[in-house]
């Protein structure tokens, strides 16, 4: 007897074959009629039970959330709802869910509440849907990197840098809180904790990813990064992961090009292989969307939203050029906008965003050129001394899901940025190394994973896109 996953009985169809599958009770109707997923598929398979072939106590171990292994002859369906079916002629119980209190029930729960049942939240269809399609992105960006020459770099979790500058960061030390040892100077002496010196967990692999670019070439970075940023937002967390490719030799219009690429690449691969998966999150979030005010409703459904990404050109344009678009649009005119533009400098905001790509140009857009004051220290200058070769790329619904830049490979313009900062220079000594001994022209971008997850998946809060998130005040499980 051949065990099968439900998604290969699916797929194969071997009618008259003796089966085995195991899995969790979706539904179990009228003592006969078992619903069984295996996670392999938002598909059930349903498996006809004649109980008076079995024990009496085989019947009251059943119920919703049970783990099952089923084996019999597969069938054509008879009913409605699905195209085959497997007549049991052996169940195995391998572990009981009490109807009482196993809180994943065949109904409608919030997602609130399901965030609260993390450890549990994956047997509902939307979760399992959201977490195969972050599976398949996640080959889906390994597959392009390593197709493309790209070589794949574990950058350091721990590290001593800030790569932002943001200072929003979380401490790793082995000192005693309530006891720590101080300097002279009654500050807390590092020089005594565990690395030797005051360290945190990253908030970027980039700085050490520019490193492997300049002695490998392409190198990409696909790992966990932390901000302590309090934020409580739909759009943020503590901990994500990013992926961060850094290419020796690319000037910001390669990697412009390479960023459009690489997304469409990505999107597209999501497309043909989680279809069932998109239509089930489509059809779902079409729902949400009729209980909304027609104000507030989405303009595309999802899979042409996912479309509209990969079959249109990603339109280029200048941040001069975007601010004078957004100052004479009829929304800041008229006071639409919840942060007015009124002058050059201003740092776009989301709203902002979102008007360009889905009511000016309506097709993705990346904006480059920024005014340096508002882009990080490691961004080339341009020879208006002005602005920075720093590029966004922005998506509908969603505004910036990608940033990048050309970075400064020029050691005299970078150790400037970095005094007018006040960085201490001698906490990058290593990074500015890369600009004394064979610099060259690089460029690299980030892409936060579940904002991507989240795009392509249609979910609301950034929260529902990664297993166990983790945000402020939540770190439960």
């Amino acid at each position: 007897m051949n065990s099968y996953s439900i998604k290969e009985l699916l797929n194969k169809q071997p009618i008259g074959d003796n089966v085995e599958i195991n899995g969790w009770v979706k539904t179990f109707r009228s003592n006969r009629f078992i619903a069984l997923n295996d996670g392999s598929t938002i598909h059930n398979l349903q498996c006809v039970v004649d109980f008076e072939n079995f024990d009496d106590n085989l019947l009251k171990q059943i119920s919703t959330g049970a783990a099952l292994k089923i084996s019999g002859t597969l069938v054509e369906s008879q009913g409605k709802g699905q195209s085959i079916e497997i007549q049991a002629t052996n169940v195995f119980v391998h572990g009981t869910a009490d109807p009482e209190t196993y809180p994943i029930q065949p109904k409608k729960h919030s997602l609130e509440f399901l965030r609260e049942k993390a450890h549990l939240r994956v047997r509902t269809n939307t979760f399992s849907a959201v977490m195969r399609v972050r599976s398949a992105l996640a080959f889906a960006i390994h597959s392009y990197f390593q197709q493309n020459g790209f070589y794949y770099m574990h950058a350091p979790i721990v590290t001593g840098s800030d790569a932002e500058g943001a200072g929003e960061m979380f401490r790793v030390s082995t000192l005693d809180t309530k006891n720590p040892p101080l300097d002279e100077n009654g500050e807390v002496d590092y020089s005594q904790d565990f690395f030797g010196k005051e360290t945190n967990l990253t908030v970027s692999g980039q700085l050490e990813a520019e490193t492997y670019a300049m002695g490998l070439g392409k190198v990409y970075t696909f790992g966990p990064t932390f901000r302590a940023e309090n934020s409580n937002t739909s759009r943020h967390l503590a901990e994500f992961w990013m992926i961060e490719p850094e290419m020796a030799f690319y000037d910001l219009d390669a990697n412009m090009d390479l960023t459009e690429d690489f997304i469409k690449w990505t999107i597209q691969y999501v497309l043909d292989n989680c279809q069932d998966d998109l239509e089930f999150l489509e059809k779902r979030l079409l729902d949400e969307e009729k209980s909304k005010p027609q104000i507030e409703r989405s303009e595309m459904p999802l899979i042409e939203k996912l479309k509209f990404i990969v079959e249109n050109n990603f339109k280029r344009v200048t941040y001069t050029e975007a601010i004078d678009i957004l100052k004479n649009s009829k929304p800041n005119k008229k006071k639409k906008f919840k942060f007015p533009i009124n002058e050059w400098g201003a740092d776009l905001q989301s709203e902002h965003e979102r008007f360009l790509v889905e009511k000016h140009f309506k097709c993705p857009v990346i904006l480059f050129d920024y005014p340096a004051k508002i882009k990080a220290f490691y961004m080339r200058l341009n020879e208006d001394g002005k602005t920075v070769r720093a590029m966004d790329v922005l998506f509908p619904g969603i505004g910036e899901i990608v940033g990048g830049s050309q970075r400064e490979e020029r050691l005299d313009v970078l150790q400037q940025k970095i005094k007018e900062l006040n960085i201490d220079e001698k906490e990058l000594w290593w990074y500015l190394d890369l600009r004394r001994f064979g610099t060259a022209v690089h460029s690299g971008f980030g892409l936060g994973f579940e904002r991507l997850v989240q795009f392509a998946t249609g979910m609301g809060n950034i929260r529902d896109v990664i297993p166990y998130p983790r945000t402020p005040q939540n770190a439960e499980f």
